[in-house]
């Protein structure tokens, strides 16, 4: 049986970008693991993903995309369907996650470089030369992880279901 520390508080886990740089960035003594993505309706790809990145490492941050960033990838003029304050919770109440922070840009790389995280982690929905910072990470030593999808697991295929199902 495992035991661990006491629990900590999700919203606690929740950082303002400056407060990550501070907790997370250059001069760390420890291996940082970053993701990011939208996590609109959290699911079972999201989490796997999240537990494979976690083991990347001995911490790992995830940065979300604000709800007016998330608004310009192009999913759909009703997305996110989840405000970026619940997005962040949800995924702080997550035993994997030790912090959760988010960006206004349209990409991450700003903010990875920023960090300069040890470990850049994104889910098999990207190519490595798609993902965003990972040449900053590389070049600094760093390595970039691809985490396979789980098929039949993703928020824009949970989304059709519910808009066919609202339908019908």
């Amino acid at each position: 049986m495992r035991v661990s520390g006491p629990l900590r508080s999700p919203a606690e886990k929740i950082l303002s970008r400056a407060e990550a740089v501070r907790e997370a960035g250059p001069g760390r003594s420890f291996r940082l693991v970053f993701t990011n993505g939208c996590f609109d309706l959290l699911h079972r790809g999201h989490v796997e993903c999240l537990v494979r990145a976690r083991e990347q490492g001995d911490a790992l941050l995830v940065a979300i995309n604000t709800d007016a960033s998330a608004g310009r990838l192009g999913k759909g003029v009703d997305r996110p369907l989840v405000t970026e304050a619940d997005r962040a919770m949800v995924l702080a109440a997550l035993e994997c996650v030790d912090w959760v922070t988010s960006f206004h840009e349209d990409t991450p790389e700003a903010l990875i470089a920023e960090l300069e995280p040890d470990v850049l982690v994104k889910g098999g929905d990207y190519a490595e030369a798609e993902v965003a910072g990972a040449a900053a990470v590389r070049d600094r030593g760093g390595r970039v992880v691809i985490v396979p999808r789980v098929a039949g697991h993703s928020t824009s295929g949970l989304v059709r279901r519910l808009k066919g199902k609202g339908e019908t």
